[in-house]
């Protein structure tokens, strides 16, 4: 038998205690091996995604505003500033950051991101808690930065996704890195959403407030920076007793939140008073307003050279030269006196069937700008404007005009038999302003952005002279055939008189034959044209033919009755 070599032995004997070594001894005395191997793995996966981070980092482009995002709409505002309301396909208009005021800043950092100041874009904690959202399936994370609500909003589209998190990451980062952080609180003060269809902080301003932003007490500033976080639920606040009742929580904490950072003072946050909101859903004056608007957008649109739908996305802002609480007197007047009437007015009783309209146009003489312009009841039922389009037979109206020479705009105004209560305010008008004519206008001035781009100028011209004036006046004021007895009632006569002008109340027909009622009053201050026709419809599908007004109630006493409470109103009288 051959025996195993030296070697051999020597070999399996070093294998036997080797086998015999317990693992923890080995793994013991390999430890640092490990370690380093370990360790050296670690940092190549760090470089790995580090690298990849730079990478990705350099490749992100920061996209432009998705078109939605940059469109504005144009606001019309009254004499004074009120809101009437917008046309464009998003209530949205951009002011720059100079325009907001500070408090109205800090607001919104204390409620959304207090340390957007100084933070990098990004809060990582938010990421990975979205992250963890996503992969377990639970409900969606929010908290992300001012940044990252901008870039989600107005760069990148709505979808949840890893990939689109870590994009808006990137972006946000980059962002953060590239553009000053007013510069990014303004692109995210002016896209941001807040509920009433309001896009932006300006557009959020009126909706709730009936302000400009520049005019946001801290109070309010407050109260808009709260909403941003449930902005469809808290839009109803000021109606909804539990919704207000919630918002005033958030309101208080935002206000803490000012207080502790020194955004605002002790003082300013014990003096603070949870403000008060504009009704919502808006009532139904609100909707009368269209008329308005359609007349000043198409004069605005003129003006600038541009087209009505180019007006609406332009971001303007149109100040026209209506009286809204007037204006709302007006309609609301009207609504109480055709109460159990359809479309534009009353109907029923002795007139079954006829549709009596109301128009009322009140214009400042000397200058043209329109006060008052009431030109239906229901603009979506009849978006015609019976104001400045309606053809009313004028009967008896233009008796004082006999035999009096005119020129300019009012040659042949004589001969019209059925004028615009429009025209025939601004005829009257002229006689109130001593024979000077003013063409009617309702665009004072229009602004873009804080800069003025157009500024109204009457457009005058002599269409009579003194004589005629006089002539008009004192066939107005009783002597004529169309005047009424004693003018109107509970308006002083010797005042009106002493202002230059005169009441009539003329019209077409008689008695129960009466076709067209016109009450006109004016003076050196205003001229006021109330007009009432009446149509029913005819034998084709749409169309109307005209009718007599219905004598119950009497349309002189309506007539006049509406004319002296806008005059008391106005201060006319």
């Amino acid at each position: 038998m051959k025996l195993p070599s030296l070697g051999v032995r020597l070999r399996r004997r070093s294998g036997e205690r080797a086998a015999r070594v317990p693992f923890r001894v080995r793994l013991r005395r390999n430890r640092g091996r490990w370690l380093r191997r370990l360790f050296f793995c670690f940092v190549a996966f760090l470089a790995v995604v580090c690298g990849a981070a730079v990478v990705a980092y350099k490749l992100t482009v920061i996209p432009e505003p998705h078109p939605e995002t940059v469109v504005q709409s144009t606001v019309f505002v009254d004499a004074e500033g009120s809101y009437l309301g917008r046309r464009g396909p998003v209530d949205r208009q951009e002011v720059p950051l100079s325009q907001v005021p500070r408090h109205v800043q800090d607001a919104v950092i204390a409620a959304e991101n207090r340390s957007f100041r100084t933070d990098t874009g990004v809060s990582p904690r938010a990421i990975a808690r979205a992250v963890w959202a996503t992969v377990s399936g639970g409900a969606p994370q929010g908290g992300s930065t001012i940044t990252q609500q901008y870039v989600k909003n107005a760069l990148l589209s709505p979808e949840r996704s890893l990939s689109r998190k870590a994009r808006e990451a990137l972006i946000a980062i980059k962002l953060d890195r590239t553009r000053d952080k007013d510069e990014i609180l303004e692109g995210y003060l002016n896209t941001v959403y807040f509920g009433r269809g309001a896009a932006g902080v300006q557009a959020a301003a009126r909706n709730y407030f009936d302000v400009a932003v520049k005019d946001l007490t801290v109070s309010q500033g407050a109260a808009l920076a709260s909403i941003v976080n449930i902005p469809s639920y808290y839009e109803k606040a000021g109606s909804d007793p539990k919704v207000t009742a919630k918002l005033r929580y958030r309101w208080e904490w935002v206000l803490d939140a000012m207080e502790a950072s020194g955004s605002i003072t002790a003082a300013q946050r014990a003096e603070a008073r949870f403000p008060a909101f504009r009704f919502y859903p808006p009532g139904g004056t609100e909707g009368q307003r269209q008329y308005l608007i359609d007349v000043a957008s198409k004069e605005a649109a003129e003006r600038l050279g541009i087209s009505e739908d180019q007006l609406a996305r332009g971001g303007y802002t149109v100040h026209t030269t209506f009286d809204l609480a007037l204006q709302d007197t007006t309609a609301e007047s009207v609504k109480e006196r055709t109460k159990g009437g359809s479309g534009g007015g009353r109907s029923g009783g002795k007139g079954g069937g006829v549709r009596v309209h109301t128009a009322v146009v009140g214009i400042e003489p000397g200058d043209g700008a329109v006060r008052v312009l009431y030109g239906g009841a229901d603009y979506a039922r009849q978006p015609f404007n019976d104001a400045v389009s309606g053809a009313v037979e004028a009967g008896s109206v233009l008796d004082p005009f006999a035999g009096v020479r005119l020129g300019g705009p009012l040659r042949g105004l004589r001969d019209v038999t059925a004028p615009t209560p429009l025209r025939l305010a601004s005829a009257y008008a002229a006689v109130a302003a001593g024979g000077v004519h003013a063409v009617p206008h309702t665009v004072a001035r229009i602004t873009r952005e804080g800069r003025t781009v157009h500024t109204a100028r009457a457009e005058r011209r002599r269409v009579m002279d003194e004589k005629g004036v006089y002539v008009v006046t004192g066939q107005a004021d009783g002597s004529g055939s169309g005047a009424s007895e004693g003018g109107v009632p509970g308006v002083d006569q010797a005042g009106v008189r002493g202002g230059g002008g005169a009441f009539l109340t003329a019209g077409a027909g008689g008695g129960i034959t009466r076709r067209t009622v016109w009450a006109v009053g004016y003076d050196s201050r205003l001229t006021l044209a109330v007009t009432l026709f009446a149509d029913r419809a005819g034998a084709k599908k749409g169309t109307t033919v005209p009718a007599q007004l219905p004598n119950d109630p009497a349309p002189v006493g309506y007539a006049e009755s509406l004319s002296r409470q806008i005059w008391d109103l106005a201060g006319g009288s």
